[in-house]
Parts: structure tokens; sequence; C-alpha cells
């Protein structure tokens, strides 16, 4: 074997290894969030019950690659706290309260935002245990929780402490003698997208 073909046959395996390491670079779909189609409950408990209610997404995205999540964010409209397990005069005091500068201080925070920074598959199809930022009140906090995520749909549930992000309104962790009065630290999100 020649010079010339010793060099022809070694740069066709390395174009041919160049070929095949492209074969496995699947282009990214970024999906957006139907807002209208999609909603977020959240949950805040005290010693005397709970309060549930619903809060609006600004806009989202999520990312896949070869059907997969691999990324992605949302906004959430803070302006837009609704609280459902309560009717009108009652309802109105708990909503406005919410947005007051004692919880979330809507005016001045009109936002919360939440960016996914690692993706890991959970072993079955669909299902991911994402890492990603959450801001609220401008403070931005780490946070971890499971998921399921198609390209038609995601689902979540997950827990927050709203002392982490300056909400320390009713906190026992904060405020001594509050009694029945006590407001806990933690609220569950409850997140129901649908991608399009």
């Amino acid at each position: 074997m020649t010079k010339n073909s010793i060099f022809s046959c070694i740069t066709l395996s390395i174009i041919g290894l160049a070929l095949a390491g492209l074969s496995f670079n699947y282009p990214i779909e970024t999906l957006r969030v139907n807002t209208e189609k999609s909603e977020v409950t959240w949950k805040g408990y005290k010693v005397t019950g709970e309060h549930s209610g619903t809060i609006a997404v600004s806009n989202g995205e999520l990312m896949f690659e070869d059907g997969k999540l691999t990324g992605g964010a949302f906004k959430i409209d803070m302006t837009s706290i609704k609280c459902t397990d309560l009717q009108g005069e009652w309802a109105g005091k708990l909503e406005g309260h919410l947005k007051s500068p004692d919880f979330f201080g809507v005016e001045k925070y009109p936002t919360a935002n939440f960016e996914i920074t690692k993706v890991a598959s959970r072993g079955m199809e669909n299902e991911y245990k994402i890492t990603g930022n959450m801001t609220i009140k401008e403070t931005t906090k780490e946070i971890r929780f499971n998921a399921s995520v198609s390209k038609e749909k995601a689902t979540a549930d997950l827990q927050l402490d709203r002392t982490d992000f300056q909400v320390q309104y009713g906190s026992g962790s904060f405020f001594d003698n509050l009694g029945d009065k006590t407001i806990y630290d933690e609220f569950d999100l409850s997140i129901s997208f649908v991608l399009e």
C-alpha cells in the first residue's frame, strides 16, 4: 500500500468518525407554554387551617433534544394571585394581603421567575429531576423537584420555603409568641403546563 493510499484511508476514517459523531447531535426544539390553557395552583398553611388559590403564568418555554427535556424557563404574574377557598370580601382581603409588602409586594415585584439549570432522568420515560433557580422578590434560590414532562404537557408539585425569599410575615421562625396566628413557612405549588 502506497503512502497516498494510507493517507487516503486515514482521511476517510477521520471523516467517517466525524460524520458518525454529527449524526448524534439532535436539533434543539423549543416549545412554548400556552398561558391560557396552563395553570399554577398554590396552597399555604397556618396553625388554624389552610388557604389555596391560583396564579397565572406570564410566559414560558421548555427545550427538548431528541424528545428529552434539556432546559427551559417560565415567568409567573404575581399580580394575578387569586384565593379560591374563600368568597367575596374575605377572598379579596386575603388576596390584598398576599399582594402587599407583608408578603409578595407585587407592586414592586410583579413577577417571579424560574430557570432550569440541570435536568436528570429518573429512569422512566418523561420523568425528570429538575434543578433550577427560583427568583421571588429579587431573591434567587436553587430548588429541586420532580416533574413529568412530555412534548405535550408538563406537571410538577413542589414546596417552597417563603422565608428563603424574604417573606417573613407571621413566621414562627422569625417571631415569638404568635400562637394560633402562626403561618407556616412552607407553601405548595402545583404546576400544569400545556405546551405547543
